[in-house]
């Protein structure tokens, strides 16, 4: 089984810590995402799990073995990089074998390992290929099928797209996929790209400044974001967020107020307590739309600022009527915008008068250390209470 942990690790360069006390616990079988901005420590976790990286603190179990101390060759693993580094004086059946021949293996074994990872990634007919006869992502499926060959107990994988053009990456990311499918092995994943850790991932783990921040389902992290920093992070565009204050039955900023009639006591929350509102642009609704949600919030009259048509949506920024009115906001802060997304035949122009609503079941609080309080400010009549007691549908 390779089941993959990591125990209290900890990785400092003298006064720099890049990792800070990680703790992942990774199934057989699954394929964990680790994303995050430039910086947050994702490659040397990865490091850290091949053994090309010994940490300060802590440790490495993959199955049942402590691996904290072994060299990568002796720990199961097999990596494939950014950079595909392929020998270029060999052709793809040399450069997949490579690392077996080196290991002394029979050439019969050779040949049947070779064509199996082959035919996993594609590749048949090609093992008499150059390196430079072959397209990017031919080359990429090569790096790939010399990690197959070796049979890991866990596939270790650094960008291996980043250097492909969109249109490949696309592709890559589905053979990927496919892959994690056929070879039923446990897969951990580097890369910046929301995309990728969307779309391939059993789990995102998402790190900054060397912690974990969430690990979780994709579309957890999504619509349950833990903090602040994974709400902003995850989702392109970013998620919408306005600092200021709950009221009492709603929320109060610079931008405007929020009429989410809702009770603030049912959240644990107090009027006056300083909170940031989140909402995701697919929640921010013109009043002509109300119908398609439950629970409106009061309407907010807003301006259109500007339009960015994207082909399957349109991204509408708005500026609150309140900002326009009071030029509250100080130069060189945040200009009270507001992003909405609306569908591509939408007719609304730039500079129009817009009253906009938020659907209460999407919104986010954050408390002042930038922690979730809740997810949806929604409450509902209790089954068999009496006199109309309410109970909270959100997560504290």
């Amino acid at each position: 089984m390779a089941r993959v942990q990591l125990e209290g690790v900890t990785k400092r360069y003298e006064d720099v810590t890049a990792v800070d006390d990680m703790n992942l616990d990774i199934n057989h079988g699954e394929f964990v995402t680790l994303v995050g901005p430039s910086g947050c420590g994702k490659s040397t976790t990865m490091e850290t799990i091949s053994g090309l990286t010994m940490p300060t603190e802590g440790t490495v179990r993959i199955g049942d073995r402590d691996v904290t101390n072994l060299p990568p060759k002796d720990r199961g693993i097999s990596m494939v990089f950014q950079n595909i580094a392929l020998f270029p004086h060999m052709d793809v059946y040399e450069n997949i074998s490579f690392g077996l021949r080196l290991r002394n293996y029979e050439k019969d074994e050779i040949d049947e390992r070779v064509e199996e990872a082959a035919e996993v990634v594609e590749l048949e007919g090609m093992l008499d290929r150059m390196p430079d006869e072959m397209s990017g992502g031919q080359r990429q499926r090569v790096a790939i099928a010399r990690a197959i060959v070796r049979d890991p107990d866990v596939f270790l994988m650094d960008e291996p797209l980043a250097n492909l053009d969109a249109k490949l990456r696309v592709h890559m990311r589905t053979q990927l996929q496919r892959l994690h499918r056929e070879l039923d092995t446990t897969i951990i994943y580097v890369t910046h790209n929301q995309a990728e850790a969307m779309t391939m991932s059993d789990r995102i783990a998402v790190l900054n400044a060397g912690q974990l921040q969430q690990i979780a389902p994709p579309l957890e992290c999504y619509n349950e974001p833990a903090n602040l920093f994974v709400a902003t992070f995850i989702g392109s565009p970013s998620m919408n967020t306005i600092e200021g204050e709950v009221t009492s039955d709603g929320f109060t900023s610079n931008y405007g107020n929020v009429t989410a009639d809702f009770d603030p006591a049912a959240f644990g929350l107090n009027p006056g307590q300083s909170v940031t509102l989140g909402v995701r642009p697919e929640d921010v609704y013109v009043t002509d739309l109300v119908d398609e949600i439950a629970h409106p919030t009061k309407p907010i009259a807003t301006r259109s600022d500007v339009l960015e048509p994207m082909g399957d949506e349109i991204f509408v920024y708005l500026v609150t009527e309140d900002i326009e009115e009071t030029g509250s906001m100080e130069e060189g802060s945040d200009p009270g915008e507001i992003l909405m997304s609306v569908d591509p035949d939408s007719d609304i122009q730039e500079g129009q008068d817009l009253d906009v609503v938020l659907d209460r079941s999407k919104l986010h609080l954050f408390d002042e250390d930038g922690d979730a309080i809740t997810h949806g400010l929604v409450q509902t009549p209790s089954a068999g209470a009496a006199g109309g007691t309410e109970e909270v549908e959100g997560d504290d």
